[in-house]
């Protein structure tokens, strides 16, 4: 192993960039970047801007007709906007069409794939793309402010590499939809999803309980938490299904994805996580890797649209961790990068890296089950679900 940690990084991944008022404002990238190097944490990292993935990579996962697609939008917004690439979700609300649409994408994309080369021939430990996570995409479609698929992409990377078993934990406020839906019939991936129920939130149709994989029966599993599922909740229900799936299917790699949008102050969900229960997240993501895929661990960004008091902190202490270097919660948040963050978004920001919560939680087990609970009922509908397809006890 030549070195413990990598991060990708290009300034033009701030391309990526769906217009004014848009959610996924990429501030939010600008910001992440600062905040890591006024921390000096990209001197104890290699940070490597890899190219974009060109059309035979982006073709592992996505059908070449979309890909066309997205290249005519890039071409001619205009007539994307108007229509003319409806059917493959482009030019609506969420993913409206801009110039640089497919050159962003593919550049997000190629860090990802990029990222895992590296873990997996063994140049790094720990890779991060804070940039990626756009895991709604779908092979035919973007959806949900995401063209190409990274995280489905660099999965597939890696079984194209010769990988045979890889986890992807999602940790994201909505589901992972686009990545379930890539390898649901793909026994050497098991997708965890951990998410607000779709009863209240995007994308509505999918991420219950009951979606346990196709061919690959169990190798899909989803955790539907009710709305207002605070530190307490959210860290039992991950404690209650990540680490027991992750130690039975046996990885090789662990990838995870950490949008942060599962956090109080987001504006578009309803979930009440801390950015302490995020770090801690982040951690047991961390050791699980090393406990059960011989540390190969590739961590990725995601949602987040409180973009500059909660991103770019959520994403330093993850940037951090992967370094071997985490940044103690208490620590003051540097003067000047406050006053760039206040510059560029007119938003005031926490001066430490903390909210100040206890990010405490209770083990789930038979003792401590409460059936009136709705976040024990969702979990033990999870559990019950796909524990006894890889042999453990609900």
């Amino acid at each position: 192993m030549s070195g413990r940690a990598q991060l990708m990084w290009d300034d033009q991944e701030t391309a990526y960039d769906f217009g004014a008022g848009h959610p996924m404002d990429p501030v939010r990238l600008k910001l992440t970047w600062a905040l890591v190097r006024a921390f000096g944490l990209d001197a104890g990292l290699k940070v490597v801007a890899a190219p974009p993935a060109g059309d035979s990579t982006l073709e592992l996962v996505h059908r070449a007709d979309y890909v066309a697609a997205v290249r005519r939008a890039s071409a001619d917004p205009r007539a994307a906007q108007a229509g003319a690439e409806a059917g493959y979700g482009i030019g609506s609300v969420d993913n409206p069409a801009f110039a640089a649409m497919h050159d962003a994408s593919a550049l997000i994309a190629g860090q990802s794939v990029g990222a895992a080369e590296a873990v997996w021939r063994g140049e790094v430990e720990h890779a991060v793309n804070f940039a990626g996570g756009l895991h709604h995409a779908m092979p035919g479609q973007a959806a949900g402010f995401c063209v190409y698929n990274d995280a489905a992409l660099a999965v597939a990377r890696l079984l194209e590499l010769g990988a045979e078993r890889v986890v992807y934990v999602d940790t994201d406020v909505h589901h992972g939809d686009g990545v379930q839906t890539v390898f649901w019939d793909d026994p050497r991936v098991l997708t965890i999803s951990l998410h607000e129920t779709p009863r209240t939130l995007f994308p509505f149709a999918s991420g219950w309980p009951e979606e346990t994989g196709g061919a690959a029966e169990g190798g899909a599993v989803n955790v539907a938490l009710p709305a207002g599922t605070g530190d307490a909740g959210w860290l039992r229900a991950f404690h209650a299904v990540v680490p027991e799936l992750v130690a039975a299917f046996r990885p090789q790699v662990l990838v995870s994805q950490h949008g942060v949008d599962t956090h109080v102050e987001d504006p578009l969900a309803h979930l009440a996580v801390s950015l302490d229960a995020q770090r801690v997240v982040a951690e047991a993501c961390h050791r699980l890797a090393h406990e059960h895929a011989q540390g190969r661990w590739l961590a990725l960004g995601g949602g987040g649209y409180a973009v500059a008091d909660v991103v770019p902190r959520a994403w330093t202490h993850l940037v951090a961790i992967a370094a071997g270097t985490p940044v103690a919660p208490q620590t003051l948040v540097p003067q000047e990068w406050q006053e760039q963050a206040y510059a560029l978004t007119r938003t005031s920001v926490s001066a430490r890296m903390t909210d100040g919560a206890a990010a405490r939680w209770t083990e789930f087990d038979d003792g401590g089950y409460d059936p009136a609970s709705r976040l024990d009922q969702a979990v033990l509908a999870t559990r019950r679900a796909v524990f006894p397809l890889h042999g453990l006890l609900p």
